[in-house]
């Protein structure tokens, strides 16, 4: 997809980066709503209800569940050298 000649990329189910938002940190698709913040928030121990409830309305359990997927592939593919 083209926006003003910037290429926003899908990099997984609802994820996408787009160097204009969020300096290129992968967000969930439509929002200016970086990953990170999300699983910020459940680390912290709230639950997806909650955040939706609490932070972030519009988005949705699947959108929230798609940021726990992106993370989990990133660390399942992850490659470890212990020196």
């Amino acid at each position: 997809m083209f926006k003003g000649g910037v290429e926003m990329v899908r990099i997984a189910d609802r994820i996408v980066i787009d160097p204009e938002i969020c300096f290129g940190k992968p967000v969930i698709e439509g929002t200016r709503i970086p990953v990170h913040m999300v699983l910020e928030l459940l680390g912290e121990g709230l639950t997806p209800q909650e955040i939706i409830e609490k932070c972030y309305p519009h988005l949705t359990k699947e959108d929230i569940l798609a940021c726990i997927c992106y993370a989990n592939s990133l660390v399942k593919n992850e490659e470890i050298h212990v020196a």
